[in-house]
């Protein structure tokens, strides 16, 4: 199971998984000190900070040369490698950059030091409005997606940033027991389980307690008698467990959790729409990549890419050991988006 980071925000309305900062190994420590003197070094030719600068109006660009960044877990590195390969087969030169958390690269993105990123409609709406109006600032993502993409791009177009069209993929929250459970109280979706009146000890993270779209929302929304919160973490394995062996009766995890065949857990349907729209969308720096041949690029995954397959993914990297690039190749050649397999795609 990858862990689950870094859709790191600022406090305040946010998803409900903690952020999701990756594996801080050696490598990817060099990456993030690089990044960031990269930043102070933009900070120091820029002046100042885009809040004191007024809107920002630049014409959209298409450099040839384009910076991908990955927030450093399986799911981003295997959406950036997807990027990357559409890129590099519509002419551009690509290398990926993986930096640990949004604070380091949001600010990469707006100055043009990253150009493109992949990104989760509402978890990134809700932190650009609590950047923009505070970490109080009443929450502007939502389970209708097209009400998310609006505020979304109303707060990316300031900062230069163009968020492209979403496809099928969606990573939200969600929630899932045992097989055996499910088929003898004869449940599929959430509104089965608060009919139903059963108790439920919840598998998830602490901050579940007071978050809106955990403990309280499955409260209010579905009528859950939750009986507690075990604090056993977002989708973790021991938190999985705990459901298996009947010690918890549901567990928080995540829509594109590959592992829940595993564990003998099925996912039960969020019929009330709970959970924001989190939404797989790529976003861009307007100056440098904003142009119609990086839109149609990445566009061409919108037809093809949902849920299960970027679980299946995962699963790949995460369980099976396979490297993210040779997955995404290896996705983007079944679909028929990359024509006959290549070489090795050169990083410069």
């Amino acid at each position: 199971m990858r862990p689950r980071p870094a859709r790191l925000a600022p406090a305040g309305p946010a998803r409900l998984t903690p952020a999701r900062p990756a594996r801080l190994t050696p490598a990817r420590l060099a990456l993030a000190l690089v990044a960031l003197a990269l930043l102070a070094v933009a900070g120091c030719a820029t002046g100042p900070s885009l809040e004191n600068q007024g809107e920002v109006t630049a014409p959209p660009g298409d450099s040839r040369h384009l910076t991908i960044g990955s927030a450093g877990f399986t799911e981003s590195d295997l959406l950036a490698q997807t990027y990357a390969l559409l890129l590099d087969r519509a002419g551009y030169s690509t290398k990926i950059l993986s930096v640990t958390n949004r604070e380091i690269y949001e600010p990469a993105l707006e100055s043009g030091r990253i150009d493109v990123v992949p990104e989760y409609a509402a978890t990134f709406a809700d932190w650009l409005n609590a950047k923009a109006n505070g970490p109080k600032a009443p929450p502007v993502g939502s389970p209708d997606l097209a009400t998310t993409m609006t505020a979304l791009r109303r707060l990316a177009a300031p900062r230069g940033l163009e968020v492209l069209d979403p496809g099928r993929a969606v990573d939200q929250n969600a929630f899932a027991v045992s097989r055996s459970y499910a088929q003898r109280h004869r449940l599929r979706t959430l509104s089965d389980l608060g009919r139903s009146g059963l108790p439920v000890r919840l598998a998830a993270g602490d901050e579940c307690v007071q978050r809106p779209y955990c403990e309280p929302g499955l409260r209010a929304t579905y009528g859950i008698d939750i009986t507690g919160v075990d604090p056993k973490g977002v989708g973790t394995t021991q938190a999985k467990q705990a459901v298996q062996s009947g010690q918890d009766q549901m567990v928080l995890t995540t829509t594109t959790d590959a592992t829940l065949d595993d564990f003998g857990l099925v996912l039960l349907a969020d019929d009330r729409h709970l959970q924001n729209a989190d939404y797989i969308v790529p976003v861009v720096n307007r100056a440098r990549a904003g142009g119609p041949g990086v839109t149609r690029a990445l566009g061409r995954l919108n037809t093809v890419l949902t849920t299960a397959d970027l679980a299946s993914m995962n699963e790949q990297v995460d369980s099976w050991r396979r490297l993210p690039e040779d997955v995404a190749r290896r996705y983007l050649e079944s679909k028929g988006l990359l024509g006959k397999a290549r070489g090795d795609v050169s990083r410069r």
